[in-house]
């Protein structure tokens, strides 16, 4: 107990967002983590861990819940996963474990720990994704430099890109009312899902809100492979 107030003492005139306390009684910042990005977006940190991590790549970064709180954003195949890593002002909650120190908690990760979702998907963190990325020094000389006379101007220029995190492509869907299956073009971005007659169609046929999804479950009555069905909500058409 005595060890215990003793430490609290110590960082209470610490800011809790650049102190992680260790055993010893010392303090270690947390900006010398090297998989520690700080202030990382959610849609940023999938974004990095999709096009250039593997799966098994994890980095740690601040939640925007409140201080105290970070994520910890791991690559599992082709999606990435986040969860919450707790500082209590003397020890770091992460699932079923406390750590009292920012060296335990790395050590921890040095064993690659095995993750089980809510979901189901099991993940072994591999990889911790750094914060410094060395730049290639090699650049394409141009050769050619040559503007298309559109008459467009500069107030033309609206950078467009699609919604990080997106997925999309083809799904054989089974009718709400007739139930014959039918090939569609699905796209999902963050909780809305979308279906439409083919992947030129301009509008959808129907938006789907996943938040009033309560379950989704694979369906085996159908005998077709990765066969899922959703509960909760209205169905689909």
């Amino acid at each position: 107990m005595g060890r215990a107030e003793t430490l609290e003492g110590k960082m209470s005139t610490q800011d809790p967002t650049d102190l992680w306390s260790r055993s010893d009684g010392e303090a270690e910042l947390l900006q010398d983590l090297g998989w520690y990005h700080s202030n990382l977006t959610r849609h940023a940190a999938e974004a990095l861990l999709l096009s250039n991590g593997r799966d098994g790549s994890y980095l740690l970064r601040d939640s925007n819940e409140r201080i105290g709180l970070y994520s910890l954003s791991v690559r599992a195949k082709d999606s990435v996963k986040h969860f919450h890593v707790e500082y209590t002002g003397y020890s770091f909650k992460f699932g079923f474990n406390e750590f009292p120190s920012l060296k335990d908690f790395v050590k921890h990760f040095a064993n690659q720990p095995l993750i089980g979702s809510e979901t189901g998907t099991l993940i072994v963190l591999k990889h911790p994704y750094p914060r410094k990325v060395e730049e290639p020094s090699i650049y394409e000389s141009v050769r050619v430099h040559t503007a298309m006379q559109t008459g467009r101007t500069e107030n033309d220029l609206v950078p467009t890109a699609p919604s990080l995190g997106t997925k999309e492509g083809y799904l054989t869907k089974q009718g709400g009312l007739v139930k014959t299956w039918k090939t569609r073009w699905f796209t999902l971005h963050r909780n809305e899902l979308k279906y439409f007659k083919d992947q030129m169609s301009p509008e959808p046929i129907r938006i789907l809100d996943l938040t009033e999804c309560s379950a989704v479950q694979f369906d085996y009555s159908q005998e077709k492979v990765n066969c899922f069905c959703k509960s909760g909500g209205r169905q689909p058409p």
